[in-house]
């Protein structure tokens, strides 16, 4: 099995590599791709170290099986012929390819066979909040249909990248030290504040990350359902949390829900409020699972629950899930 990192020197291209070797996937030769201000940079991988290549249109991908990118959608876009041209297969975690009619959009927890019919090569990870909102919806989907979900985000500086951490961090200690902060990767300043605006603004004035989980949890999950999403960037450095409300064809009693929660693959139940136990992101950070809590009904819906969820941005939220679909493809072509 030849592997390959496209943006091994990111946040989430780094994530692959702990993920890798943390799984122990199936890695015969690995190689990372990146800029040409990545290029030389080495990084270790089961003791060895690898050396980033510049990522060019060149033969460099013949004999790869399987490679994993995260540049960006324009880099996706520029170098997936370049990639797929020799058979291998593309998870690609940008934006570029996820709406794409022949490109299939998986979460492996709620549609991994989906991924066995790929005939661009290509697949395409979700975006981070809609893997973690959809994993966490599978389990009450089977229950009864969604017919409505209203969601509102709470995302960490992770789901700007590694800069954006780094940001953070800067802005903290600057304040501290009663310094201006520096304001480069938001918008406006994130250190003791919230930020009403994730991506750009559309012309129905939701943004383009509030777009993406409507788009794209429909085509998860094969659904009509509808979704109306506020997502705000908070200060908080990794795991994103989410406050979800649905309405299903059914009602669901909160037992019936908490129940299907715990036998949920990929999903933690902590939902203990009166002794104060629900999943807090400073507690999530560096974990594999979606986890759940505040399990309620809610009172404005006979038909409506309402529950809190919290993952791992970079880790569920992008490389882990990257690397639990080609799991997928090498159990089912065995």
């Amino acid at each position: 099995m030849k592997v390959a990192i496209v943006g091994a020197s990111g946040a989430v291209g780094q994530e692959f590599l702990h993920v890798l070797e943390e799984r122990n996937f199936p890695v015969d030769e690995l190689v990372l791709f990146g800029s040409e201000r990545s290029a030389g940079k080495s990084y270790l991988f089961r003791g060895k170290s690898h050396v980033v290549k510049e990522l060019k249109h060149n033969d460099d991908f013949k004999g790869v099986n399987i490679a994993f990118t995260s540049a960006g959608a324009g880099i996706s876009k520029e170098f997936a012929k370049t990639i797929t041209k020799y058979g291998a297969i593309m998870i690609d975690n940008s934006s570029a390819f996820r709406m794409d009619a022949d490109v299939p959009l998986v979460v492996p927890e709620v549609n991994a066979e989906d991924a066995k019919i790929c005939p661009c090569n290509i697949i395409a990870n979700p975006n981070c909040t809609t893997i973690q909102m959809v994993v966490a919806l599978k389990p009450l989907e089977e229950l009864s249909h969604i017919k409505r979900i209203h969601v509102s985000t709470y995302q960490a500086a992770s789901g700007a990248g590694a800069a954006a951490m780094d940001e953070l961090t800067k802005q903290y200690c600057q304040i501290v030290n009663g310094e201006e902060p520096t304001v480069e990767k938001f918008v406006y300043q994130l250190a003791y504040n919230l930020i009403p605006q994730v991506d750009v603004f559309t012309d129905n004035g939701y943004t383009k990350e509030e777009m993406k989980m409507y788009n794209e949890t429909r085509k998860i999950m094969h659904s009509d359902v509808e979704v109306s999403a506020l997502c705000v960037r908070v200060p908080s450095l990794r795991a994103h949390s989410e406050a979800i409300w649905v309405e299903t064809e059914r009602s669901i009693s909160v037992e019936e829900a908490r129940d299907a929660f715990s036998k949920a693959e990929g999903v933690v139940v902590q939902d203990d409020p009166a002794n104060k136990i629900y999943p807090m992101p400073l507690f999530i950070a560096g974990k594999d699972p979606v986890y759940v809590g505040r399990i309620r009904k809610d009172i404005s819906n006979p038909n409506g629950l309402s529950f809190w969820c919290v993952g791992d941005q970079i880790k569920k939220g992008a490389a882990l899930n990257a690397v639990q679909i080609a799991e997928y493809l090498i159990r089912s072509s065995s």
